[in-house]
């Protein structure tokens, strides 16, 4: 009985080590072939182009001083009459153009300040603004509008409010086209690397596009705008 217990352990014990050595050679082949098919190579796209701005935001300002208030708002109201015929007359349309309240300072009331002895108690700044899609001809009208200086208008300029801006509306437009660019170079690189890896390139594992980004050419060329986006597309690769 004895002998036939220790026979039936050695039996069970053999068998045992046979199916854990089996099994393991499959739970080691399964992870060797799920770390095969979970290879994958990450890499970006880049779509870059230039198009012209198509809306204009141009601040026109200017300084009077006077000693009367009443002649200080009549010589406001009268320069500002005088920038809107020449825009006008230049081709920039009436409701291109809006006028605000002029900000008007009485330096004899600032509590602050040494302008006691100010030649001018009354200064008046202006502001005429051109809001137009018409972008080319405001850039035309600007060249030309010092002549006005001869009547006497003291323009201010190279301040941050005065800055001309340009802006790119259209970018929903351009948005699939750029998109496609970026998403064709991501995969040419793809399939450099995996030609170079002896591998082949498979299927889309994840892909995220990178937030568009508008911005100027250069400080010359402040209506060429560059637009500009990145696509990160991860592959799978196998052999």
């Amino acid at each position: 009985m004895s002998s036939l217990t220790r026979s039936s352990a050695l039996i069970l014990g053999i068998s045992l080590i046979l199916g854990l050595s089996t099994l393991g050679y499959f739970l080691t082949e399964a992870a060797s072939r799920y770390k095969a098919f979970d290879r994958s190579v990450t890499v970006k796209g880049l779509s870059e182009r230039e198009y012209k701005a198509d809306i204009v935001l141009w601040p026109i300002q200017f300084n009077v001083a006077s000693n009367d208030l009443a002649e200080l708002y009549s010589r406001v109201e009268r320069q500002t009459q005088w920038i809107k015929e020449y825009l006008i007359n230049s081709g920039i349309s009436a409701e291109e153009i809006s006028v605000a309240a002029p900000n008007i300072t009485d330096k004899s009331a600032q509590q602050y300040g040494g302008d006691s002895g100010a030649t001018y108690r009354y200064s008046a700044f202006q502001t005429v603004t051109v809001y137009s899609n018409n972008v080319d001809k405001a850039r035309s009208v600007m060249g030309n509008l010092s002549s006005l200086g001869k009547r006497g208008i003291v323009f201010i300029g190279n301040n941050y409010e005065g800055q001309t801006e340009y802006f790119f509306t259209r970018l929903n437009e351009v948005k699939p086209e750029m998109i496609e660019e970026a998403t064709r170079k991501a995969r040419e690189v793809a399939q450099k690397f995996a030609a170079d890896s002896e591998s082949k390139l498979g299927k889309i594992k994840r892909a995220s596009q990178g937030q568009f980004s508008i911005y100027s050419r250069d400080s010359n060329n402040p209506h060429i705008k560059k637009v500009r986006v990145v696509s990160t597309v991860e592959y799978y690769l196998s052999d």
